[in-house]
This record gives structure tokens, C-alpha cells and sequence, in this order.
């Protein structure tokens, strides 16, 4: 297979940068597309060539498959990344992409079709054991049949769509006189959402964790994983934070459910880079939950304590190379923590908070490394998923990755729209979150929208030690009297009775 000269990054934003940063390091030139809603982004401009694909609806822009591919004939483009999200998991994409001649940096599109549907894929990986959550084994075709194994396998259960993620189509059953309304209205979530119906139904695990394992397979059927990433911490089904690895797996538990990830590899001919996702129940019992067939947001907490940028393998692998190491050669270095940045109100239920970034200050320094798409000034569209960067930090041990990461959250500065750091903030600073001891309850057992007024800020925090120390000083208070009296000004009672000095 030729090496690839030529790249076109059918994506936008944090991801697409991303991807142009490796493929410039390998001296691979990059054709970004933008819809006319991006046409200001930061990866149109640092991309070596740019293509308006139209207006900003991604369903005009970013999903015309067969327009992308037409501007790769035009501008001699090899190859082809999807990044996530959009035509990333696309099976009929994928084929179109291989038939033209190009190449398809991820998987086969058979490899993508078969893990696409989580019947299918369970059906697929069923002859390697791999553990599964009780359930049935195809889609609800009769109601009667579908309550009976509900009961049978005992209430809460989960009615869940066969086609799709993101939380979509899915639906908490707690008692059976329930059962009829959840199973339309997930119904109805799924066809509106993937055009399928198709649902199935499986036990609701009441205290779950979210833990998936990092796969990467070559097209000469080597499969390695790359360790596990935690992501517990959600909102509506979707990930808030990320860190690896899993601070309650032991070894014997991590080298089983790395077995089991490579075998769901193995069972697809899967190539490229992905991702096997578990439940993770209070016995640390873990059950196969699905197959990611792309690249993961998360991805950047793996390369950290790997020391492997997976971008580069993806192209590498695409070319027809080997996996460049070993499973043996793999040791998990360090711990990462990742926060999405989304312009999203905590204190109002996360629902998005579109304008415009009036100040966008990134952090820097030691440990912190910043995937962003957006610069100051910038609007973010109202067309597109509302992550404004993902924020990542690196320490030699958890608490240090975690002290990094709240003081990060302190030094980026957004200003003109909502954003999730304050959450996140709160989530570093949590005992549950701290000990270990959370699963993918932790938002409704321990968050609500007033526990952000008691965090402390660090703009006020400066400015009430700026204005204590003004007093002191223009009152010339002598340095015995501050020791002695009881109502000399303190910056911790500033910030303890929170005073307002706007």
C-alpha cells in the first residue's frame, strides 16, 4: 500500500486540528473542510489547503459523503479521517471512501457495520465469552414476551436501542405497570434519533461504572489494548471526565478486561483505533457494553499515560504498516485527567449556552495540555456539539494530575457564555470523586445547581485580598494589633461570608 502524501480531515474544530498536528509532523499535508459557519475556525487556517463545503447544518456540510470525496479527486487527496462524531462510523461512508480509490484512516467498513448495531455486535463477540449483561439476546418483537424476561431477570431494567449511542433511546424501567410507557417513548427516541427502532432490553446495573478499554488492531491481525480510561462522571448519558487509568481496577481486573477487549477486536478483523466499552458493577463484575469503531475524545488521557500518539498509528496502520510495539512494551506511566469544556450551563440543567467568547485565556504550564478549536472573539455555533476544548492534565500520581487540573480550571478565563469548568471544579474537589468511590450517578446523588455559589472564586479571592490589604494598609494598622484583635480582616473570612464587591 502507497504511503499516504495527502490527508483530508473530514471534520472541524478540536479534532481536526488535531489530527493536521500529527500529520504535519509526518510531513503529510492536510485539506481541511469547513462549513460557512466555520469559516473563521483555527483549522481552516492551519490546514495547507481549505474547502467551503457549504451552508452550517451538518446535514449540508459535514455529512455530504459523496461531496468530500469528490473534493479529493480534485486536490489529489490520498486518504481520509474522519475523526468523530459525523461520518466517523458511517459503514456506507467508509465503503464509498475504499471504492474510490482512496484511503479510510479507521476501520473496515464491515468492522464498522458489524459493532454499529450493539445487537449485532453482541452476536458477534458471543463465541470469545465475553461477559454480558443479562438480558435479550434480539430486538423487542412482542410486548408480552419482552415483560415476561423483564421480570424474569428482575426490575429496574434498561430498554435500550439497538442502533446509536449518546444516551439516545434509552429508557429506565423501574416497575413493570412502567414498562409500556418507557417502551414507546424509547421507541420514538430511536427512530427519531437513528431511524431504527429496534430495541432491546437488558438489567439495569443501579450503581454502574463506565470503564473502556483502548484497542488498537493493524491489518495484519495484530490487536494490542492500551489500558483502561474511567468515565463515570456524566451528564444525560454523556462523558464530562475522563482520566486513566481507573483508580479502583487492580491488575488482575485490568489484564482481564484487556483480554476481553482485544478478543471484541479479533471478533470484527478490527483494524485501526477503538475502543470496547464495559459496566462495571459494585463487585467490579464487568459486563461488554459496546464497541466505539473511531477515535474517542478521550483518547488524549491514553496517549499521556502511554507515551503513544494514537493519530500516528491510525495513519500508520492505514498504510498498511505493523502496530509499531508490543503488548509487552506497553506500561502505564503516570495518570491523566480530561475535562470537556462545553458551553453548557451547569446551573441550568447543562442545557447549552451558545454566544460569543468574549475572553478565551487557555492555562498553561507543567502537566496541562489544552485540544481546542476556538480562539477569542469566536461564536459558538448554535449547529454543533457544545465543546469548546477538552482540558488535560498530567501528573506523576492521580492527586497530582488532580491538583493540576484544578489549577487549570482557575486560570481559564471564559468569559461571554456558560461554561462546565465551575462543574468540574466541584467534581475535582468531591470526597466521592477524590476516594474513588463514584459511578455514573454521581451528578444525581451529589450535585446541584446551588452547590456551585459555595465554590470559592479566584477572581474574588484576589479581590478580597487586594481590598483587605488596602484597609490595613491606609488604616495603618501596626502588625501587633492584627495579631491581637479580633476584628482584624482576614482573606479566608472574605471568602467564607462571601461579601460582594462588584
Amino acid at each position: 500500500m502507497p504511503s499516504i502524501k495527502k490527508i483530508l480531515i473530514a471534520n472541524r474544530g478540536e479534532i481536526a486540528l488535531r489530527i493536521m498536528r500529527t500529520a504535519r509532523e509526518l510531513n503529510i499535508q492536510t485539506v481541511a473542510i469547513f462549513s460557512e459557519a466555520d469559516r473563521n475556525s483555527p483549522h481552516v487556517r492551519f490546514a495547507d489547503e481549505a474547502v467551503c463545503i457549504g451552508p452550517p447544518p451538518s446535514h449540508e456540510s459535514y455529512l455530504l459523503g459523496d461531496k468530500i470525496i469528490e473534493i479529493c479527486k480534485d486536490l489529489g487527496v490520498d486518504a481520509i479521517h474522519p475523526g468523530y462524531g459525523f461520518l466517523s462510523e458511517n459503514a456506507s461512508f467508509c465503503k464509498k471512501v475504499i471504492d474510490a480509490g482512496l484511503i479510510f484512516i479507521g476501520p473496515s467498513p464491515e468492522s464498522i457495520e458489524l459493532m454499529g448495531d450493539k445487537l449485532t455486535s453482541k452476536h458477534t463477540v458471543a463465541k470469545y465469552n465475553i461477559p454480558m449483561v443479562p438480558g435479550t439476546p434480539d430486538a423487542v418483537t412482542d410486548r408480552a414476551t419482552a415483560k415476561e424476561k423483564s421480570l424474569e431477570i428482575g426490575y429496574p431494567v434498561l430498554i435500550k436501542a439497538s442502533a446509536g449511542g449518546g444516551g439516545k433511546g434509552m429508557r429506565v424501567v423501574e416497575k413493570e405497570e412502567d414498562f409500556d410507557d418507557q417502551m414507546d417513548r424509547a421507541v420514538s427516541e430511536a427512530i427519531t434519533s437513528f431511524g431504527n427502532g429496534a430495541v432491546f432490553i437488558e438489567k439495569y446495573i443501579t450503581a454502574p461504572k463506565h470503564i473502556e478499554i483502548q484497542v488498537l488492531g493493524d491489518q495484519h491481525g495484530n490487536v494490542v489494548h492500551l489500558f483502561e480510561r474511567e468515565c463515570s462522571i456524566q451528564r444525560r448519558h454523556q462523558k464530562v471526565v475522563e482520566e486513566a487509568p481507573s483508580s479502583v481496577l487492580t491488575p488482575e481486573i485490568r489484564e482481564a478486561m484487556g483480554r476481553c477487549a482485544v478478543d471484541v477486536a479479533k471478533a470484527c478483523n478490527y483494524y485501526g483505533a477503538g475502543t470496547v466499552e464495559f459496566i462495571v458493577d459494585e463487585k467490579l463484575d464487568f459486563y461488554f457494553l459496546e464497541m466505539n469503531t473511531r477515535l474517542q475524545v478521550e483518547h488524549p488521557v491514553t496517549e499521556l499515560i502511554t507515551g503513544i500518539d494514537l493519530v500516528k498509528e491510525m495513519i500508520r496502520i492505514a498504510e498498511g504498516e505493523c502496530i509499531s510495539f508490543k503488548q509487552e512494551d506497553l506500561q502505564i506511566h503516570g495518570h491523566a485527567i480530561e475535562i470537556r469544556v462545553c458551553a453548557e450551563d451547569p446551573k441550568n440543567n447543562f442545557l447549552p449556552d451558545i454566544g460569543t467568547l468574549n475572553t478565551y485565556v487557555r492555562p498553561e504550564g507543567n502537566g496541562v495540555r489544552v485540544d481546542d478549536g476556538f480562539e477569542q472573539g469566536m461564536t459558538i455555533p448554535i449547529f454543533y456539539d457544545p465543546m469548546i476544548a477538552k482540558l488535560i492534565t498530567y501528573g506523576k500520581n492521580r492527586e497530582e494530575a488532580i491538583a493540576k487540573m484544578i489549577r487549570a480550571i482557575d486560570e481559564f478565563k471564559i468569559s461571554g457564555i456558560e461554561t462546565t469548568l465551575p462543574f468540574c471544579k466541584f467534581v475535582m474537589k468531591h470526597e466521592a470523586f477524590l476516594s474513588g468511590n463514584f459511578d455514573t450517578r454521581f451528578i444525581n446523588l451529589y450535585f446541584s445547581p446551588a452547590l456551585l455559589d459555595g465554590l470559592p472564586n479566584p477572581e474574588e479571592e484576589k479581590l478580597a485580598a487586594a481590598l483587605a490589604n488596602y484597609l490595613i494598609t491606609t488604616k495603618k494598622v501596626s502588625v501587633q494589633a492584627q495579631t491581637n484583635s479580633q476584628t482584624v480582616l482576614k482573606t479566608s473570612n472574605w471568602q467564607a461570608n462571601r461579601l460582594s464587591y462588584r
